[in-house]
């Protein structure tokens, strides 16, 4: 049994007569999460409970000096006991629980309720995934790595994206964050996207998926859900400490060489970290009868920063810098498909800066105060050229965007917690193309895809309230958003657009042992956007107009959902329905241009998105492991009467894995049901078969060792060389592959 890491540092003298006090917080030793609701039991003269807040943080008052055993126990971990002597100071604990080998541990979820607070008792339904470069299945890519989390379909349109659908929704219809701020701007597109993928998995620490909620917690573009991306975040240490750790990954056929490295400096008051990576993704090899897919592949370079100091026992201050730079994209089913000599994105990137100031408080209403500005800088190029054409297109898109956030957390009671903020973006967009004939070379300017100089703000004010009334736990909020979009259109002037929503959601959880039953509405919204109102050019198989009349499409989800948690099995199900309003559709204009049909955006669409989804975890007996869930979702245009586009089909993923001390193998079958329920823009998408898309079965086998600090992965994808894709992706995803992580810790 593995011993648990623990250490002790004493503060504060105390004057208190009638005795000390013995406070502490409580982590994972694996992820450095805070535990909530973790049992502690102080053994003496006397024998006294405690458990461990929404910080993780615990507290025994009034205690006399002399010698005590403080013990904590967890599902998922293994039990800790201690001696600790109280003499005539105080104590102060922090306890690392070490969670049991291939157990299934209590879910600790943040993004639901931005407050820390276990899954069994939130009324959303919600999954965590841990460190997702070091996860058993070796994901080349944050996307990729989301195809083990029930409710969530990942659809490429070429091998350097990945578009999550959150219950039949993605592009600008799912948030995404990275360490609490927005990485969503007012150019994402209606679709898939490849946002995500800007996103190093070797930084990341978690990530979170909460479903069919959100808008009141983070704003605008949450109707379907919310992924919420965590990076590593370093401890400080009693002594000065130095380590690292070097990774690095290889694919058959040349598909893939990754190397990263991470280095990490820590004391008392002062954490310093940084992750440099360089990947190079060659083309990606199909099944049976595709095989490689030229052009597809790209290369990426990474680099993290994170300076953490603790100005304070009670203060923090975070300063952090991501940068990503991805070259040559190419989009393959446009050259494939579309008679494109050149299509490609020449340039992607995104550099991330960001400055956190954190300060805990003993005031009830002032409990904690988080202060976050960031800067955030985007830019995406996109290189064309006609086959036999003598002009070249480049199209170059920067957005800056600013934010300030204030959140402050209050504990009004021991049952009724509240957190409210304020929140503010604001992005400016520059877009141009250029156009250069091959042969006289000779250089035109145009407008950009979209209105340059382009202005657009968000601004909101919120209030999260958390209630526990005995077995029953209640979410409630409220959020106000307005933005503010100036446009200046060369044609129309200068334009100003003023949306504006208010949201509310409510949900109840009733918890009676390990069985936690629940259910909630939440109401959402999302405003139209640059990419909505602005957006001149040819975008996937169509041109598109500006459209400046637009008005916040509008949802109304209604859950209801049962999980259960034990030391050895864990399961759930939740049935839901969105309700979908103005939502904004492309019309056919009847004109073409450059052969391509022309389309402007109007609200003219009410839909519904109907489904369940489950999952099960067992423990069959203390080697083997089994895991399993499915989701269907069900997408209907109320106003077309016919299917919703892109909905995602039937679809889940099993596995089995026998883990015995520092080895371990993992069989997993993937599926997906065929998807021919097709709205007429599906019919008109060239990335969908034509009768829709044909269902697939993939199986997949992992395997690992770690041998002291190194950790060695093996992965055989896709054994029987199925030849299939994703619903909606405009690539086929890799053939019958092996692949290789090796990683050393120093």
């Amino acid at each position: 049994m593995a011993r648990i890491l623990f250490f002790l540092s004493m503060v504060f003298l105390s004057g208190n007569l009638s005795g000390q006090s013995i406070k502490g917080k409580i982590y994972s030793q694996n992820t450095k999460d805070a535990l909530i609701g973790v049992s502690i039991r102080l053994e003496g003269a006397s024998s006294i409970g405690a458990a461990s807040d929404e910080m993780g943080v615990f507290s025994f008052q009034n205690i006399p000096p002399g010698k005590y055993i403080i013990k904590a126990s967890y599902v998922g971990f293994e039990p800790y006991q201690s001696t600790v002597i109280l003499d005539n100071e105080d104590l102060t604990l922090e306890l690392f629980l070490i969670s049991k080998s291939g157990s299934l541990p209590e879910v600790q979820i943040l993004s639901a309720s931005r407050r820390n607070t276990s899954s069994a008792n939130l009324p959303f339904a919600s999954s965590v995934l841990n460190l997702p470069a070091q996860s058993e299945n070796i994901p080349r890519t944050i996307p990729e790595s989301l195809n083990i989390i029930p409710g969530v379909f990942v659809q490429k349109t070429n091998h350097g994206g990945g578009s999550p659908f959150i219950r039949g929704l993605t592009g600008n219809q799912t948030l995404i964050l990275i360490d609490g701020i927005r990485l969503n701007n007012s150019t994402f597109r209606y679709g898939p996207n490849q946002y995500l993928n800007t996103i190093d998995p070797f930084s990341v620490n978690k990530i979170e998926v909460l479903r069919g909620s959100g808008s009141v917690q983070y704003g605008s573009d949450a109707i379907g859900g919310v992924i919420q991306i965590f990076t590593k975040d370093p401890g400080y240490t009693t002594e000065n400490s130095f380590k690292g750790s070097v990774s690095g990954r290889f694919g058959s056929g040349n598909m893939e060489q990754t190397g990263s490295t991470e280095l990490t400096y820590s004391t008392k008051r002062v954490v310093l970290s940084g992750i440099l990576g360089v990947k190079n993704f060659g083309d990606l090899i199909g099944g049976d009868t595709t095989g490689r897919q030229s052009p597809s592949g790209y290369s990426q370079s990474d680099a993290s920063l994170k300076l953490k100091l603790k100005v304070s026992e009670n203060s923090e201050l975070i300063l952090a810098n991501q940068f990503v730079q991805q070259n040559d994209v190419d989009v393959y089913h446009k050259v494939q498909l579309e008679n494109f000599n050149i299509n490609k994105m020449g340039l992607q990137g995104r550099n991330l800066s960001y400055l956190k100031y954190s300060i805990d408080q003993e005031s009830s209403i002032f409990r904690r105060i988080d202060i976050t500005g960031s800067l955030n800088a985007t830019v995406e190029e996109r290189n064309s050229q006609k086959n036999a054409s003598q002009s070249i297109g480049l199209e170059s898109d920067k957005i800056n965007t600013s934010n300030l956030g204030i959140e402050l957390f209050s504990d009004l009671s021991k049952k009724w917690t509240v957190n409210s903020g304020l929140e503010y973006y604001r992005d400016k967009v520059n877009s141009i193309r250029n156009t250069t004939n091959t042969l006289s070379g000779v250089l035109t300017t145009q407008r950009g895809l979209y209105p340059d100089n382009s202005a657009y703000s968000n601004t909101s004010v919120y209030s999260l309230h958390h209630l526990t009334l005995g077995h029953f736990n209640l979410e409630g909020g409220l959020r106000y958003n307005w933005l503010q979009a100036r446009i200046p259109d060369k044609d129309l002037g200068r334009l100003e657009i003023n949306p504006g929503a208010f949201v509310w959601n409510t949900g109840l959880n009733y918890s009676v042992g390990k069985h936690h039953l629940y259910t909630s509405f939440n109401t959402g919204y999302r405003a139209p956007n640059i990419d909505d109102m602005g957006t001149l050019g040819i975008v996937d198989f169509r041109y598109e107009l500006p459209s400046y009349t637009l008005k916040p499409e509008k949802s109304y989800n209604s859950e209801i959902g049962y999980k259960y948690f034990s030391e050895h099995v864990s399961f759930g199900t939740a049935f839901y329905r969105n309700q979908l309003s103005d939502l904004i559709n492309r019309v056919l204009t009847g004109q073409v241009i450059d052969g391509y049909n022309v389309y402007m955006k109007e609200n003219t669409e009410d839909a519904v998105i109907k489904g369940v989804e489950g999952f099960a975890e067992f423990q069959v007996s203390q080697n083997l492991f089994f895991d399993l869930f499915t989701s269907f979702n069900h997408g209907r245009n109320i106003s077309k009467g016919e299917p919703l586009r892109r909905v995602p089909p039937f679809n889940g993923n099993v596995s089995m894995k026998y883990k015995m001390n520092k080895f371990y193998m993992k069989a997993e079958l993937g599926w997906a049901d065929k998807q021919d329920r097709l709205a007429q823009g599906d019919k008109d998408d060239n990335r969908i078969p034509a009768g829709g898309t044909p269902g697939w079965q993939v199986l997949n086998i992992y395997s690992g060792y770690t041998l002291k600090k190194a950790q060695l992965r093996l992965s055989a994808q896709n054994l029987f060389n199925a030849d299939y894709r994703t619903h909606g992706s405009g690539i086929n995803s890799v053939g019958r592959s092996l692949w290789t992580s090796l990683s050393f810790d120093f």
